[in-house]
């Protein structure tokens, strides 16, 4: 089992009950931290005193500090503490269950498994550190087809752009010019209005304001 587990979490009654459990599961070393910044810099520190941590434990959101935090949320935590411990492996325990935002941890970030903050939060997260300590990726069951429409439908940016624009209350020709004032690529008015079509087909939405209602509630926008 691991050894060293670090935890990043801002509630004091969450961070003492995964504590609770991580040391019921015999890790004899559980750390936390309440803001991304210090998690950070308690993973810093460990690494350089050649006694890294070998599992980190994140939360996603954070409440805002007093003092400005350069890391402000989990995901930043996550990408930070990969570029310095690659090997390191990392799970997150969240409340988010929006599919699209789940879909960009597993496959952008490479977390080793996703936990949903629930009833059974805890109980799952047991399953998920010693599935993580086999080799195996793991995730709450109830948010295992997030990963599973990933395979229907690629989500890309240039998808949020026009879902974020049509938001907006912009149209297929000003959402083209926006794209060309980025340097956006394609920008015509047809790559807009084909790429909307197919997203409209891949939600089932019948007009613009059904497709906007349905990825909101996707997370994407």
């Amino acid at each position: 089992m691991f050894k060293k587990v670090l935890i990043a979490e801002d509630a004091d009654f969450m961070s003492s009950g995964i504590k609770v459990a991580l040391e019921n599961m015999q890790i004899p070393n559980v750390e936390y931290a309440q803001y991304c910044d210090e998690a950070f810099l308690k993973l810093k520190k460990a690494w350089l005193d050649k006694e890294p941590f070998d599992l980190l434990v994140s939360d996603l959101s954070f409440k805002d500090n007093i003092h400005p935090q350069r890391l402000a949320s989990g995901e930043a935590l996550i990408a930070e503490a990969k570029k310095l411990q690659p090997t390191l492996k990392t799970v997150v325990f969240s409340v988010e269950d929006k599919p699209y935002r789940i879909q960009q941890l597993c496959n952008e970030l490479e977390v080793n498994a996703y936990v949903w903050k629930s009833n059974h939060g805890q109980r799952e997260l047991k399953k998920a550190v010693q599935s993580v300590f086999n080799g195996e990726f793991f995730i709450t069951p109830q948010l295992a087809h997030a990963l599973r429409d990933k395979e229907a439908f690629e989500i890309t940016d240039y998808d949020v752009f026009l879902l974020e624009h049509l938001a907006e209350g912009l149209d297929q020709k000003e959402i083209s010019e926006a794209l060309k004032n980025k340097g956006i690529k394609p920008s015509s008015v047809s790559s807009v209005e084909k790429r909307l079509k197919l997203l409209k087909e891949n939600f089932n939405a019948n007009n613009p304001t059904q497709l906007i209602a349905i990825t909101k509630d996707f997370g994407l926008i």
